[in-house]
């Protein structure tokens, strides 16, 4: 057997999804794992493809996979695309002949077995089982075959899958990085399928030999797959290979207590992408839930590495937030430079180019979104077209005596425009939301955004005259937002 892994072991963790769709924040979330884990001890992140179920693999969702960890900035130190210095085939559709040499060694060891039963029968198995109030587990059935009997089920054209036989009598024991110690009883587990009908490696076996052979250290994964960590200790000891060390998050819930599903919104990178989240939200939420970190600042994730700590994680399920996902938003919106900012809200070419520095400090704070600065760009720099409900109701409530007064301080005040609001406020009388709501609806067409001085500074004061001025919009026309 391979030597145990030692603590001064260089740290090997890797992502291993199955491109049958998108990537949805659950896979994201033991991707960023992974790759914290390793990269806060100078480690390495490995990115994998088990794309052994061909019927629901597709080279698309392979492409699209690698594009949002780019995106979300989770480069992988080793695999596809990493050039010369990877040899290895990342892709399990094209290590069968490895996967077969093992299996050879397990069959020759009297490890594993062909199992002839088919899908009806081993159906009635577990529904005998469940009824009797047993564990439904595969009873060996086949394990007692002779080498004739065998031999007469294959002649009859009936394609056998491969079980592993599990020691009956043995305990599995294994540390878990988060749980602690573990043990599984063999009897409890039942001989499992390590090769399909059709020869493909099952999960159990291609995941294993594969962290193995690929020299990973510490597979982390969501706590529904802690059951099958015997099964793959199992396979590893009978077979020589080192074992790595295993650790197994809580799960990430809907806010209803449920598996977080496509029913709670839309969670898929894409999508999240499509509706302007920035990777930096994502990763600074994905990576703080269940656990405290030590700094409030928004940071890429190689920066995030280094203030996350595995053993720190709530052992409790985490709910996702969708409210602290829009927190971490405007804390990654806020740190977005003025090229950033245009070439993610697509307004470079709406904002006349000696404004788009003021433009984007003074409406940053005020957005969420691509979409929201792209609108005030359209509000800012093109003629007032929509006029909100709220801000038409205010405009019909402001004696147009009230605009008069706001155009004769702008013409007091000047360049001044700090000074604005409180020479309005004493000629006319108002304060307060009474001040400003009306100024708010006819400079914008909105009741919220920028302070009034960021708005006429944006606007430019004759602008904003010809808006206080402007019939079309103090008649409010009907219309709507």
């Amino acid at each position: 057997m391979e030597p145990p892994l030692t603590d001064t072991q260089g740290i090997k963790t890797r992502f291993a999804p199955s491109p049958t769709g998108n990537l949805h924040l659950g896979n994201v979330r033991t991707a960023l794992y992974s790759a914290l884990y390793a990269w806060q001890q100078n480690g390495q992140f490995l990115l994998r493809f088990e794309d052994t179920d061909q019927e629901r693999s597709r080279p698309g969702f392979v492409q699209s996979i690698m594009s949002d960890l780019r995106w979300l900035g989770l480069d992988w130190d080793e695999g596809p695309g990493c050039g010369e210095s990877c040899q290895e085939d990342y892709h399990q559709s094209g290590r069968a002949e490895i996967y077969q040499h093992y299996f050879d060694q397990l069959i020759e060891k009297e490890l594993a077995y062909p199992c002839f039963c088919s899908n009806e029968q081993l159906a009635a198995i577990r529904r005998s089982q469940l009824a009797s109030g047993q564990p439904p587990r595969y009873p060996g059935t086949c394990s007692r075959l002779s080498a004739e009997e065998v031999e007469a089920k294959r002649a009859k054209g009936i394609a056998p899958t491969l079980r592993f036989r599990v020691p009956k009598d043995e305990v599995i024991h294994f540390e878990d990085l988060l749980k602690g110690e573990q043990h599984y009883h063999c009897r409890d587990i039942g001989d499992f399928v390590i090769r399909r009908a059709d020869g493909s490696a099952a999960f159990f076996f291609s995941n294993a030999i594969d962290d193995s052979l690929m020299g990973v250290t510490d597979v982390i994964r969501g706590e529904d797959h802690i059951t099958n960590t015997p099964r793959q200790i199992m396979l590893l000891q009978a077979l020589g290979l080192r074992i790595p060390r295993y650790a197994h998050t809580p799960m990430l819930l809907g806010d209803d207590g449920s598996l977080l599903s496509k029913r709670h919104g839309s969670f898929s990178v894409q999508e999240l992408r499509g509706q302007g989240y920035l990777p930096e939200a994502v990763v600074n939420y994905l990576g703080r839930i269940g656990q405290a970190v030590d700094v409030e600042e928004c940071l890429p994730a190689r920066d995030l590495a280094q203030h996350f700590f595995l053993q720190k994680m709530s052992h409790s399920p985490a709910r996702f937030d969708s409210s602290q996902m829009d927190f971490w938003q405007k804390k990654a919106v806020t740190r977005l430079d003025t090229t950033k900012a245009l070439d993610w809200s697509r307004t470079r070419s709406m904002v006349p180019e000696a404004q788009q520095q003021q433009f984007v400090r003074l409406i940053l704070p005020n957005i969420l979104f691509g979409e929201d600065m792209k609108k005030w760009a359209e509000i800012l720099y093109q003629p007032l077209e929509e006029i909100s409900d709220a801000a038409q109701q205010v405009l019909q409530e402001t004696d147009p005596e009230f605009f008069a007064a706001a155009v004769q301080s702008l013409d007091e005040v000047g360049e001044e425009l700090s000074r604005f609001a409180a020479v309005l406020g004493e000629r006319s009388g108002r304060k307060g939301r009474a001040l400003f709501m009306p100024l708010r609806a006819a400079l914008s067409g909105r009741l919220d955004g920028p302070s009034i001085p960021d708005l006429l500074a944006l606007l430019g004061v004759e602008e904003a005259k010809k808006r206080m001025q402007n019939d079309r919009i103090l008649s409010c026309p009907n219309h709507r937002k």
